[in-house]
């Protein structure tokens, strides 16, 4: 090691000790907002509190998170930012669908926010200024999810060749998606049915029955976090309806799903871990830019694939990420 090196390194050092005494020494408190209570308890959202803490920043010592969810149903939620106002907090951090975001906006007026936005493009509608240049106080992650849905159905129907008819599961959180959804099919000549689910509590075996019953090959399933607490019951659907089904995330796949392609949610939140500790150290969302993933995963299960009698192409399983057996 080079003498400047080394002496950079025991500056370094010898800063790291009273860094962590005066976050000690401060006492933040972060406002959580979710869409249900099952979320906070997913292995991303652990991962968030885990990256806080190796950054110096530990429920319980000098961290206090106040998490709030609304019960999987976006009604809730303005009442819910209503009650948040009564407190203070250094920052809002919260994941999802917009709905989640205006409440956030809501629950204080001054406060900074970072966003996992993973079911709407926060550009198109108008929460940010532009990726690069936020203008606001909110900053995060931006999933991009409408686009990747154009990708999942060619996806799709390369693993199926011959499908000419998809069903497609949305609600109120999918427009965008579903938007990007119908104009790839149309460009591929894929006939869509779609099934709005609106809110919940979802019918999902009378939705299914009206796929089979309009003879559709697959099925897709837009990203929403309405949809998470219901998940295992949606792949046990398909299975049953012998629908080969793809997803936005490879939770679906562990249990049970086809396919999936899209980002890894636990790099994500843990990338919002270090967004929100970069804002109680005194960052601006205003110039702090929004970032997009920069991979994603394709996984397939084979148990699935089996059961279902669809053969994997060899050159879609060289591509995975994730092979399930």
């Amino acid at each position: 090691m080079s003498r400047r090196r080394f002496v950079s390194a025991l500056a370094l050092a010898a800063f790291a000790p009273r860094l962590t005494r005066a976050q000690e020494a401060r006492q933040y408190r972060i406002g959580w907002i979710a869409s249900s209570a099952a979320s906070l308890k997913e292995p991303y959202s652990i991962a968030f509190t885990r990256r806080l803490a190796e950054l110096g920043f530990v429920e319980g010592r000098n961290l206090m998170i106040d998490r709030r969810h609304g019960d999987n149903r976006v009604e809730n939620l303005p009442k819910l930012a209503e009650a948040m106002t009564k407190n203070r907090y250094n920052a809002l951090f919260t994941g999802g669908p917009e709905a989640t975001l205006t409440a956030a906006t809501h629950a204080s007026r001054d406060a900074p926010i970072v966003v996992i936005a993973v079911d709407f493009d926060p550009v198109s509608t108008g929460d940010v200024a532009s990726l690069a240049r936020p203008g606001g106080r909110v900053t995060g992650v931006s999933a991009q999810q409408s686009a990747l849905s154009s990708k999942r159905l060619e996806l799709l129907k390369e693993m199926l060749p011959k499908a000419s008819k998809v069903g497609v599961l949305a609600n109120e959180q999918t427009h965008g998606q579903l938007l990007v959804v119908q104009g790839t099919a149309r460009r591929m000549g894929i006939g869509l049915h779609v099934v709005d689910l609106k809110r919940p509590p979802f019918d999902l075996p009378a939705a299914f029955s009206m796929i089979v019953r309009e003879r559709c090959d697959a099925l897709m399933v837009l990203g929403s976090a309405l949809l998470v607490p219901v998940r295992r019951e949606v792949t046990q659907l398909a299975l049953k309806s012998k629908l080969p089904a793809t997803f936005h995330q490879a939770q679906w796949v562990e249990l049970g799903g086809l396919m999936s392609y899209g980002f890894n949610f636990v790099s994500m939140w843990r990338r919002g871990a270090e967004m929100v500790a970069a804002v109680l150290r005194g960052a601006k969302p205003a110039e702090t830019p929004m970032e997009v993933p920069a991979t994603f995963e394709l996984a397939v299960n084979l148990t699935t694939a089996r059961a279902l009698s669809v053969p994997i192409p060899q050159v879609m399983l060289v591509r995975a990420d994730r092979v399930i057996e």
